[in-house]
């Protein structure tokens, strides 16, 4: 696989079978380059969420091929695939998921302590550059439920940076916030895609952070439009 592909999917088909067997995504076939910032857009039940799901790994129950980093995701164990998210993948939820009762810093450095590739001390020093990245290393020590909804967001990011991972996943990842708070968490996507070389996929309602992506993927009815 080329080096500057982040991720490549070939022909992915999926059905529902509940009520009744449905196709949801009928042989969708696209590659993401490394550092690029892709918005997928279609209304609801267009299939661009049933994708993320499948893109991240969680779901396995597809026909077609993934590769992620240059590695075939398709046919791997539960296991195999949760260690390789864990390392390779960042996701940022419309909901951010943290753990309320933890500071900041502990929140993003869980999936580092998970990983148990480097020493706390190193994970702590990554964990507040991340924050400080963020603007939000003032803000490390506190419990995580003391925060704004757009402080969250950013931690979520900052957590979801923390493994250096190939590709950050965002489903909605603006859903949830006020128009300051959405124009402040796609500036730091953008400025992660074009500074830092960071391949973002994110699932989006909102046109306008669709438009100012660098390329947006519009789903209707299972294709690519």
């Amino acid at each position: 696989m080329e080096s500057h592909i982040a991720l490549r999917a070939d022909n992915i088909v999926k059905y529902f079978y509940e009520p009744e067997k449905f196709q949801v995504l009928k042989g969708i076939s696209f590659e993401v380059k490394k550092g690029e910032f892709l918005a997928l857009t279609g209304k609801s039940g267009s299939g661009k969420s049933t994708l993320l799901y499948v893109l991240s790994t969680m779901d396995t129950d597809y026909e077609g091929q993934l590769h992620l980093n240059g590695e075939a995701l398709t046919g791997r164990t539960q296991n195999q695939l949760a260690a390789f998210r864990n390392e390779h993948i960042g996701f940022v939820f419309q909901f951010h998921y943290l753990l309320t009762d933890f500071t900041v810093l502990d929140n993003v450095m869980l999936p580092a302590l998970k990983l148990n590739k480097k020493s706390r001390a190193e994970i702590e020093e990554k964990a507040y550059q991340n924050l400080k990245l963020l603007g939000l290393d003032g803000q490390a020590l506190k419990l995580a439920s003391r925060l704004s909804g757009g402080q969250q967001q950013r931690v979520a990011i900052a957590r979801a940076l923390i493994n250096d991972p190939a590709v950050i996943m965002g489903d909605e990842p603006t859903g949830n916030l006020d128009s300051k708070n959405t124009q402040n968490v796609f500036e730091i996507f953008r400025e992660l895609a074009h500074e830092r070389g960071q391949t973002i996929i994110a699932v989006t309602h909102d046109e306008d952070f669709a438009r100012n992506s660098d390329r947006i993927i519009d789903m209707s009815d299972g294709l690519i439009v």
